[in-house]
């Protein structure tokens, strides 16, 4: 897959909120769904969300009991179903990734903004390799060298889409806290430093600081992200890593409280000049 075009989650997004549509447009319950495909309630439900594989008896079930009889408009949506059980890329990394990483990273390729608050330390899409594999050593401790190096190749792989073509905006804000803490030596914070100040620079990305000296502020609930997608049908969501799993919201209210929680944290603190001489600051004193 091409760095910037829709992964198959995004297909699987695509899908469900059509079928959702269908179906209450029908006047059908999910559980009414479910029995005519020999599944229960939550199952519909997360065929709506995009969360589960799509097989193409259950999607031609359906599609027979919403009443849509065209074969245009069948063989439309029974292809969106078969492209979405094409793995990504990012599936041959599997055997190094959390179980619910993977969703997020087919999110973040096909999102056209991404805007995020990070505070543990600088976010993955601007970590220099050395940054990157201390941080995953940290993570992973006990973990194999060779199962290192393929997390920092995976995060790597990630980034490709911050210089693609058809590149995402990318507006971040970054924690004073998470620059002052230090992965790997002297040399490696001195170098990601400079890439920050570096990439910063580019036109589709937005890098923020939050000093010290700005005291509490709206993002005291920790790091998040808002993906947000070129296509009309899907709506913008949260995504919120903890210790052993990851939060996906998309509620509309949810998401409302998130964006406006990035916007005052943008507003509070400096603009990307003032913030690149804050990083030349610390690169000094480094």
């Amino acid at each position: 897959m091409s760095a910037g075009e829709p992964g198959s989650v995004v297909r699987r997004m695509l899908l469900g909120s059509q079928l959702r549509r269908l179906r209450e447009a029908r006047g059908i319950t999910r559980e009414a769904a479910g029995y005519s495909i020999r599944a229960s309630e939550s199952k519909i439900s997360r065929m709506e969300l995009g969360r589960v594989s799509f097989k193409t008896r259950d999607v031609e079930d359906l599609l027979t009991l919403y009443g849509i009889g065209d074969e245009q408009e069948r063989a439309s949506l029974l292809s969106l179903a078969r492209e979405a059980n094409v793995a990504g890329w990012w599936h041959s990394y599997s055997d190094v990734l959390p179980s619910w990483f993977p969703t997020y990273v087919g999110l973040e390729g096909a999102a056209a903004l991404i805007r995020a608050y990070e505070v543990q330390f600088v976010h993955g899409l601007l970590q220099t390799e050395e940054y990157a594999r201390a941080v995953v050593r940290r993570g992973m401790r006990g973990a194999s060298g060779a199962d290192v190096e393929r997390r920092v190749a995976l995060r790597l792989e990630r980034q490709k889409y911050l210089v693609a073509e058809n590149a995402p905006e990318f507006h971040v804000v970054l924690d004073e806290a998470a620059l002052r803490r230090p992965y790997g030596d002297r040399e490696v914070m001195r170098g990601q430093f400079r890439h920050l100040i570096e990439i910063s620079e580019r036109p589709n990305i937005r890098l923020q600081v939050v000093p010290f000296g700005l005291g509490g502020h709206s993002g005291e609930s920790g790091a998040f992200t808002i993906l947000s997608f070129p296509e009309s049908d899907l709506s913008d969501v949260v995504y919120m890593e903890q210790l052993t799993s990851a939060l996906y919201l998309d509620k509309a209210e949810d998401v409302g409280q998130y964006e406006k929680a990035l916007k005052e944290l943008q507003q509070d603190s400096p603009g990307p000049s003032e913030s690149r001489d804050l990083l030349r600051g610390l690169l000094q004193l480094t």
